[in-house]
Parts: C-alpha cells; sequence; structure tokens
C-alpha cells in the first residue's frame, strides 16, 4: 500500500476480506500509525517529508521488492496519479492497481484531457485546448471568451494555479501568479485559459473499467461545497439529479465517451461543471480512487476497492449499465484537524481523547486513534464520515446525530462546523453551488450578530424587569410523537 492515513487502512481492510496479505510503507511521522499496525508487514521508507518518502518512486519499489509484494496500490494523492510510478511499477514487474500509464498521461495534462473529451464529443467550457505563451496571448484569448475568467494549472489540480480573474488590468499578475503556483506544485508552470462558469454545481461521475474493454458508470456524487476550490461536503445522489434524473444518464454516457477514448481500465472519476440551466461541461478527470468513493459505495451496495482488485488481477466486469441501481442518499463531510474559527489552520497535535460515532446507516473511514499524533507533515484529514437515508432528509439527520457524537480532545476538528452547514435552510433544500460556502459565511455572520445582540437585550431584560409572578407551566407536545414526520416504514 503506497499510501497513508485512512485511505491505507481502507485498502488494508479491503485486502484481508479479499484474502490477500498487505505491506504497509511509512514514514518518520507514521512509525505508530492505524495502517502500521492493521498491515501484515511493514517497510519504512524514509524521514517525514512526503518528497523523503511517500513521493519516492524508489523507495516504494525498493520495498514492494523486499517484501515480495505483487502489485501496489497507490491510493490517492501523492503519486497515485503520476504515469512515471505506474511505468516503473510495470517494469519491476509489479501490477499498479489502476489504469494504464498511458491513461494516466492523458488524462493528468488538463489541456489534453479536454482535446480528448471535444474528440470523444463530450461537452467542455468553452477555453483553449494548450498552454499559454505570453501576456499578450493570454489577453487575446481573455477578450474573446469575456470576462470574467479562469486560468487553471495544465498539470494538476486542488485549486494549486488557478486564478479567477474579473478584469482585464488583473490578468497578467494573475498569470504569473497561477504559473509561478502551479511550478511549486506540480514541477510544470503551464496555465491555460476558461470562460468561467458562474456559481455552477461540481458533479462528478465514477465510472469502472476492466482491462478487456467494458466499460461503466456508476451515477454521480455532489461534490459543490468547497472551500478554496477544496471539497469538503459531498454526497450521492445528486439533489438535482433527484428532480432531473435524465441528466445522470446524459452525463453518464459523456463520462463514458472520454473514458473509451483512452481506453481506460479500473476506477476513475469524471469530474464536469453544471450551469442553472442543466447545461454541464467536462473539467478534469482523477484517475484513481477518489476520497468521496464511500458515499457511491452506499448508494450501489459496490465495494469499489474490491472492484479495483478484480479488474487488477484480469477479472471481467461482470456488471452491465442496467444493473446499476441507487438506493437512498449517502452524504460525507471530510474531518480534518484544524481550526474553522482561525481560517482553518490546520491544527496538529496529540489526541487525548476519542469517541467515534455508530449506528445505524453509518460509516467511518478513519486512520487515527486515542493517542495518536496528528503530524505537521501531511494533510490533516483524520476521517471520512458517511451516513446514509432512505431520502436526503434522513441522511442529513444521521449525519447531524453521529456529528454530535463525535467527540476528539487534544486538537481542534471542523466537526461542528459541518452541523451548522446541515442546519442551514439552503443546504437542506439542497440549493448547491460552488458558492455555497461564500453565501454560507455571510449568513453566519449575520446570525452571530443577531444573536450577540438579542443575548444582549435579553441581559438588560432579565436585569430591568424580575419576574414578578410564576408563569403558567408550558405544555409539552407528547414524547412518543414527532410531528411533522412520516414515521411509516420507508
Amino acid at each position: 500500500m503506497a499510501n497513508r492515513g485512512e485511505i491505507a487502512v481502507r485498502v488494508i481492510r479491503g485486502l484481508r476480506e479479499f484474502g490477500v496479505q498487505s505491506v504497509a510503507v511509512y514514514s518518520d511521522a507514521d512509525r505508530g500509525s492505524l495502517a502500521v499496525s492493521l498491515a501484515d508487514e511493514a517497510a519504512y521508507i524514509g524521514a517525514s517529508s512526503s518528497s523523503e518518502s511517500y513521493l519516492r518512486v524508489d523507495k516504494i519499489i525498493a520495498a514492494a521488492l523486499e517484501h515480495g509484494a505483487e502489485a501496489i496500490h497507490p491510493g490517492y494523492g501523492f503519486l497515485s496519479e503520476n504515469a512515471e510510478f505506474a511505468e516503473a511499477c510495470s517494469a519491476a514487474g509489479i501490477k499498479f492497481i489502476g489504469p494504464s500509464a498511458d491513461a494516466i498521461r492523458k488524462m493528468g495534462s488538463k489541456t489534453e484531457a479536454r482535446q480528448v473529451a471535444i474528440r470523444a464529443g463530450a461537452p467542455v467550457a468553452p477555453g483553449v485546448e494548450s498552454a499559454i505563451t505570453s501576456t499578450d496571448e493570454a489577453h487575446e484569448i481573455a477578450r474573446r471568451l469575456g470576462y470574467p475568467v479562469l486560468l487553471k494549472a495544465a498539470a494538476g489540480g486542488g485549486g494549486k494555479g488557478m486564478r479567477r480573474v474579473d478584469r482585464e488590468e488583473d490578468l497578467a499578475s494573475a498569470w504569473r501568479d497561477a504559473s509561478s503556483e502551479a511550478l511549486r506544485a506540480f514541477k510544470n508552470g503551464d496555465v491555460y485559459l476558461e470562460k468561467l462558469v458562474i456559481e455552477p454545481r461540481h458533479i462528478e461521475i465514477q465510472i469502472l473499467g476492466d482491462e478487456h474493454g467494458h466499460l461503466i458508470h456508476l451515477g454521480e456524487r455532489e461534490c459543490s461545497i468547497q472551500r478554496r476550490h477544496q471539497k469538503v461536503i459531498e454526497e450521492c445522489p445528486s439533489p438535482v439529479m433527484l428532480k432531473h434524473p435524465e441528466l445522470r444518464e446524459q452525463m453518464g454516457e459523456a463520462a463514458l465517451k472520454i473514458a473509451r477514448a483512452v481506453k481506460y481500465s479500473n476506477a476513475g472519476t469524471m469530474e464536469f461543471l453544471v450551469d442553472r440551466e442543466r447545461n454541464f461541461y467536462f473539467l478534469e478527470m482523477n484517475t484513481r480512487l477518489q476520497v468521496e468513493h464511500p458515499v457511491t459505495e452506499l448508494v450501489t451496495a459496490l465495494d469499489l476497492v474490491e472492484w479495483q482488485l478484480r479488474i487488477a488481477s484480469g477479472e471481467r466486469l461482470k456488471l452491465r449499465q442496467q444493473d446499476i441501481q441507487w438506493q437512498g442518499s449517502a452524504i460525507e463531510c471530510r474531518v480534518y484537524a484544524e481550526d474553522p474559527e482561525n481560517q482553518f489552520l490546520p491544527f496538529p497535535g496529540t489526541i487525548t481523547y476519542l469517541r467515534e460515532p455508530s449506528g445505524p446507516g453509518l460509516r467511518l473511514d478513519s486512520g487515527v486513534y486515542n493517542g495518536w499524533n496528528v503530524p505537521l507533515e501531511y494533510d490533516p484529514l483524520l476521517a471520512k464520515l458517511a451516513a446514509w437515508g432512505p431520502t436526503r432528509e434522513r441522511a442529513i439527520e444521521r449525519l447531524g446525530r453521529a456529528l454530535a457524537e463525535y467527540t476528539v480532545a487534544g486538537i481542534r476538528t471542523n466537526t461542528e462546523f459541518f452541523r451548522e452547514i446541515l442546519l442551514d435552510p439552503e443546504f437542506q433544500k439542497g440549493r448547491l453551488s460552488t458558492a455555497f460556502l461564500d453565501e454560507f459565511f455571510k449568513r453566519r455572520k449575520a446570525r452571530v450578530a443577531d444573536e450577540w445582540e438579542e443575548a444582549a437585550a435579553a441581559l438588560v431584560a432579565a436585569h430591568v424587569g424580575r419576574a414578578t409572578a410564576t408563569a403558567a407551566p408550558r405544555k409539552s407536545a407528547s414524547r412518543w410523537v414527532i410531528e411533522g414526520r412520516d414515521e411509516s416504514l420507508r
């Protein structure tokens, strides 16, 4: 397992259920990790810095050969979308559990992926298919597209190398900044331009294909709630599909067209933007398992990691498109060691107390335990908490209950922040877009100000007018009646 944290735990458990022994790699910071304790064997690969451990192809290959590993699962992040790593595995006689190096290379470049999508007949946002080479070229393209435009790194994602530009006078500096950031993050400073789609939904399609040419899609995930272009809450199905199920079929077919064009195999995800008129545009492809894969598993009752292993072993995909069904709704939130009240800064440290939620319809993919020291060197993701319900409303209720049970001491987390989002009327109505959190923070700020004013007024009233009479006891509703809910079996 060429990864760490909760995804390493997830894959190790999947391997055990499949009857396959596992080897976990680890750095200095992860010597005592949950993944290391669960794996059958463990291999030390270097210092805590990812550049000296989890990003070292040579060390991971050497560890795999030393332990006699026949295959490597890359998880997500680190080397999961690195074509050179996939090729190194093949050269060493080790099966890479993922797509071919050629597919990774074609779809890993956003500009090349756009070209593939266009040739396959899938819709893309207006823009260019090659990197910008000068400020003059950038100005010419932006004028043709019309402002606002979006500068995007050609070689990576996660918001790195991305800049929104609303005015012509800001374009040159934004291009330089985006290119510089892309170079630092991906060792490739190429940047291209797209027309900005205003407040779209971000919806992705999960695909699955075997090595014999058979491809299917497993429906969509709504990933619109994002902070700095990083997904925060994901759900399946998308609320928009509940009203317009034909959109799933259209987007699914577009995703499969692109996948067929590069002879894709194993698990992958096509990401799209959907505008207010339900037009959709191909954005990019992730040639790996996604962080948010549990919501698809909960709704389709399929184990994606198991199918990754089956496909990598040469098994044919027996599932047909008409076999895929979606039951109920699932919502996932990413639990991070961070401080929402301090600009979401990472909050590493030792977990001194941990109580994890459980119960009907819940799933917790966790990589931590009581006493674990959350390291500073890596992404501070602790766990993914997902809830399934027969309806979206029930999934929201279950997730809220689970978040209330989730207790972590010694560090700060974002669980209370998620509880606020779940109670937000706009979220509950499914009115989502990539601008959701910006508007949510405005509503939140106004609400906090109102609460302070109400509290101050209550204190004044209590001080001035002490109660002189006892109020009549309040009649409460029966504790056995849940008002406004249909409690028939769902």
